[in-house]
This record gives structure tokens, sequence and C-alpha cells, in this order.
């Protein structure tokens, strides 16, 4: 269930392979000069250039296996009478009478941004209790500080 992704999540992580490729291969040539300055051992340059480069093959590594895992969903066509994958969901914390708008989102793409929506995954404690509920609907979700319940107000 952890491995689902929007359209717009897979061409994120596209294009961020893309830039570590574009990086990668300026990096390898910063780790060459540096191996030309002589002596490896005490030689700082060429010890930060190949950890940048582990940092990058290692990131490179970590998105290319996701997205071999990640099913797109193209969440447009699913319906919305219920809160799904995709989903931006309108809610009110009801014991602080806090209106929330949540767009739920896969595990990968949970990350600050301008929107409106707070980006939150699926697979969170309140994303997996909401999955399914419809306009009006209550959900409770056990929380170290205590149940917190939710009324879900908008589905879009």
């Amino acid at each position: 269930m952890a491995n689902y992704i929007t359209k717009e999540g897979m061409q994120r992580l596209n294009k961020r392979m893309a830039t570590l490729i574009e990086v990668r291969s300026k990096v390898i040539k910063q780790v060459v000069a540096a191996r030309e300055m002589g002596d490896l051992s005490e030689n700082a340059e060429y010890h930060a250039a190949r950890e940048r480069q582990r940092d990058i093959e290692n990131e490179y590594n970590h998105i290319k296996r996701r997205i071999s895992e990640l099913q797109v969903i193209d969440a447009s066509k699913l319906p919305k009478d219920a809160v799904r994958f995709g989903a931006k969901v309108t809610m009110n914390e009801l014991k602080k009478d806090k209106v929330l708008k949540i767009h739920l989102v896969g595990i990968d793409e949970v990350y600050e941004t301008e929107e409106e929506y707070e980006r939150m995954s699926f697979a969170s404690p309140i994303g997996r209790q909401m999955i399914g509920k419809k306009v009006g609907q209550h959900f409770v979700v056990k929380a170290p500080i205590g149940d917190r319940e939710f009324e879900i107000l908008e589905i879009k």
C-alpha cells in the first residue's frame, strides 16, 4: 500500500534523477581534478569531492529503486464520493475547532509547499483513518497526546 505516487510526484522524482545525473558528471570531474593535486592522504578537496560523489550516488540509487517500486495513480480519475489516495480534503479537528486542508499523497511526496493544502502521506495515522470516509463522517486517531477526532467537510 505504501508504494503509490501521484503523476506529479513521479515527475518530480524523475526531474530529481535528471538533476543528479547532471551534478554527478560535474562531481566526477572535481574528483579527477583533486586527485591530480597529488598526495591523497592530505588532500581535503579530494576527500570532499569523494564524499559528495558518494552522497549523490546514494540518493540516485535510492530514487532509482523507489521509482521501480512505485505505482503511479491518476487521482483525477478516482471517484470523489469518499476520501481516496490523491484527494484534497478539508476537515475539522473537533476538539480544537481547527480546519485542516490535507492533500493525501504517497510517502515519497511529503514535503513543504506553498500550496493551500498540507501534503500528508496516506500511510500516516491520520491518512489511514480518513481513507474511505465521506463528507460529514467523523473519525478518531489515537495519538500520544490523546484521541484526535476529525470531521470530513469537503473532498476534492
